[in-house]
């Protein structure tokens, strides 16, 4: 028999639209939802502004995330274990092949409960989806209802780490009223989280209040106004105006000019890299990738560009991967390189972090010593990725959280290096880059697993499909009113019931 649920009555009210680039927040311009007056709205100041209006199975996903707007079965603790979020509780089945969860009592936003045939629904419509979300690359996913309250979902394979891949926010379940119109999914209003969406103003902001059903207890911020501004310097200015409470993402020549109070920085599995187009162009052949690599002085990145906040890189793992160090193994099957011969490539990135331009920069002029002929293209995010990800441009100088989508490091290989991944920028296909990568994938135990993605590290790196630059500490910038700000590594959350000014 499934639990009696709790019987709560939801308030939420649509917020007005936002004007201007930064909303002024806790004014009357936008309602408290539950009407108490117990706090000011939070002003949050965003990188990246949405590439696809917000779709969970795009990056967007991680907006809704952060923002406390989403969720799934799964979340990552701090030491990236999985823990209950909508399921109160697992167990393996069928040697891992299949996985039963339970979930806890819970609301949709949209005042509907969360039942197993909701959450199966949910599931369902992200394995079906195309392109197939960075999480479920590789994976032939299959859940069903099993009673009120219960989700069974195999993978046909046994999948060793399915309970960190349901915590991916691009897994995040919806109530089925946000898939009624055929091949999207609308947030708006019919997620989990403490916040509910109910504005979007474009791709330049958005407006959440506060969901007063919510599981986990009632937030103490009574809504959000998020504003997206790829501008790093009108981020920090924001903040140090007042004109925003929370700043994502803070360009490194901005930390010494604010207050040390407001600037907090974390350590993340997060890279700067550049990666190599091998599909087409110059640098399908090894040799001249082998060439670029050999030119790129990676200390005077981290020196000169992020000022002493990045490490010059060792590979596709980490500093923050306090397991990584003591595993890693030389790259094989390298290319000898060869001479460029003033070959022409064209460099692409984004600018909502300030310093991936700067890179660019720098290994311009290291490139371009070495016998390249370089040019840049530098545009927002959302504006490059589908060009990206097409392989429009010989070369990408990017960010990746290495643990973002799944928490798994074996996982990320296979969405970013294989023939099937989903956000491969080297466009690689190389079978042999695949079998170490399968074979890192079927593996069970935690500790071999980190063995077997070392070994796939190695043999990707190999290939100099991507050659790694800086591991990176991320700077957010928090007004000195504002407390329980949420920092995590894995970049999933930033705000949470308890956060509030």
């Amino acid at each position: 028999m499934r639990r009696p649920r709790r019987h709560l009555i939801a308030g939420l009210l649509l917020t007005p639209l936002l004007t201007g680039c930064f909303a002024s927040g806790g004014d009357g311009s936008s309602s408290d939802s539950a009407g108490s007056g117990d706090g000011s709205r939070l002003r949050v100041a965003l990188a990246f502004t949405p590439t696809r209006n917000f779709s969970p199975y795009s990056q967007d996903a991680f907006h809704l995330s952060r923002l406390g707007v989403s969720e799934g079965l799964t979340k990552l603790d701090a030491n990236g274990t999985a823990v209950p979020a909508l399921a109160e509780s697992w167990t393996s089945e069928q040697g891992g092949r299949s996985w039963l969860f339970t979930l806890r009592d819970a609301k949709f936003q949209d005042g509907t409960e969360l039942t197993a045939q909701a959450v199966a629904s949910a599931l369902t419509h992200a394995a079906e989806a195309e392109p197939a979300p960075t999480a479920l690359v590789g994976v032939e996913l299959t859940a069903e209802a099993v009673g009120d309250d219960r989700v069974r979902i195999g993978t046909g394979a046994a999948d060793p780490v399915l309970p960190l891949r349901m915590s991916s926010p691009n897994l995040a379940v919806f109530s089925p009223k946000a898939y009624e119109k055929k091949g999207a999914v609308s947030p708006v209003g019919t997620a989990t989280g403490p916040f509910a969406l109910t504005r979007i103003t474009g791709d330049t902001a958005a407006a959440l209040d506060r969901f007063d059903d919510y599981w986990g207890g009632r937030a103490q911020a009574p809504g959000i106004d998020a504003t997206f501004v790829a501008d790093g310097t009108a981020r920090a200015n924001a903040l140090r105006t007042g004109q925003t409470d929370i700043a994502e993402v803070l360009p490194v020549a901005q930390i010494a000019s604010l207050d040390k109070g407001t600037v907090h920085e974390t350590n993340t599995p997060r890279n700067t890299s550049l990666y190599l187009n091998t599909k087409s162009g110059v640098f399908t052949d090894a040799g001249l990738r082998a060439a670029a690599r050999e030119a790129i002085d990676t200390s005077v990145i981290a020196k000169d560009v992020y000022e002493g906040h990045a490490e010059a890189a060792r590979g596709i793992y980490g500093p923050a991967l306090n397991w990584a160090a003591g595993k890693r193994i030389e790259p094989t099957g390298r290319a000898e390189a060869t001479d460029p011969g003033a070959k022409s490539i064209t460099i692409a990135t984004y600018t909502g972090r300030p310093e991936l331009a700067e890179t660019a920069q720098v290994l311009q002029q290291q490139l371009e010593k070495a016998g390249f002929t370089v040019e840049l293209e530098v545009r927002e995010y959302a504006r490059l990725e589908s060009d990206l990800l097409a392989g429009k441009f010989d070369a990408a100088v990017a960010s990746r959280n290495m643990m973002l989508d799944t928490g798994d490091p074996v996982t990320v290989l296979g969405s970013d290096f294989t023939c099937e991944g989903n956000f491969n920028l080297s466009l690689l296909c190389d079978k042999r880059i695949d079998s170490v990568v399968a074979d890192a994938q079927a593996v069970t135990d935690p500790a071999k697993r980190q063995d077997a993605a070392m070994k796939a590290e190695a043999a990707v790196l190999g290939t100099d499909a991507v050659v790694p630059l800086v591991h990176l500490k991320v700077a957010t910038g928090i007004g000195a009113s504002v407390q329980g700000t949420l920092l995590d590594p894995y970049e999933r959350q930033f705000v949470g019931t308890g956060t509030r000014r």
